[in-house]
């Protein structure tokens, strides 16, 4: 799928799915304390199909009139029949400064362990610029760029970039774009696509969409449902390059 192509893909379906699949978001308010979010989802099945799966995730964030720091960790486990469908352990964080009213750099990392994709590690680190197109009390949308630098390990060699590999690393640019949107009192909506060419074997390129809803039950409970989207353009022998994970849950909010 051409690079462009896949961009208006990907960002067709954030725009149609968002409003229906999500993810919680935790609450952001510019008054320099830290507040949390914990989000847990279960699935099991047994007779004619035994299968169950365990979707836990983590988010921090702390933001300040012209700064905003966040982390997120995420756990997804699945089987069926005995075999493991899913196994993917995340951990990202990213921290932004306002550098002028409308602009911001920013710095993040990123680790990222999916033995099924063949991915026994991944290491990133990306550093750069973006502005804020609009930011008020009922939400936000940024967009940025930056330069990266990825690592992979994988857990047996494959074809990378036309060689047979037991690890791979590369610079990329990073542009991404998120947006984050308070529906109703009790509705929160969120998104961010993230695009990834590869500058080390030009043509190559990785794309992440995340889409984002929360309902809120109470002050502290909130009803979930998540999409994300991975793409890969080369991602190794007899892989298939997208994938995608549909999940929902129950969050708690500590504020």
């Amino acid at each position: 799928m051409p690079c462009r192509t896949l961009i208006v893909t990907l960002t067709a379906a954030a725009a149609l799915l968002a409003p229906a699949l999500s993810q919680a978001q935790v609450t952001l308010k510019p008054d320099g304390q830290w507040r949390y979010l914990l989000t847990a989802g279960a699935n099991v099945s047994s007779g004619n199909n035994r299968a169950g799966s365990l979707n836990l995730a983590a988010e921090g964030a702390r933001q300040t009139s012209d700064d905003k720091w966040t982390w997120g960790a995420k756990a997804d486990h699945a089987r069926n029949a005995g075999v493991a469908t899913t196994e993917r352990y995340g951990l990202r964080t990213q921290y932004n400064r306002d550098i002028a009213p409308d602009w911001f750099g920013f710095g993040s990392g990123e680790t990222l362990r999916d033995k099924l994709a063949n991915i026994a590690s991944r290491y990133s680190l990306a550093s750069g610029v973006g502005r804020h197109v609009w930011r008020e009390e009922r939400g936000y949308f940024d967009v940025s760029a930056g330069l990266g630098y990825s690592y992979d390990r994988y857990v047996t060699a494959t074809d990378i970039a036309g060689a047979m590999r037991d690890r791979y690393g590369r610079l990329e640019l990073v542009l991404s774009e998120e947006s984050s949107h308070r529906l109703t009192d009790t509705t929160s909506l969120r998104q961010k696509f993230t695009l990834y060419p590869d500058l080390r074997d030009s043509g190559k390129y990785r794309a992440v969409l995340d889409t984002g809803l929360t309902v809120a039950m109470t002050q502290t409970v909130n009803l979930s449902a998540g999409l994300s989207y991975r793409y890969d353009s080369d991602p190794g022998t007899r892989l298939k390059k997208a994938d995608a994970m549909f999940v929902t849950g129950v969050s708690v909010r500590i504020d």
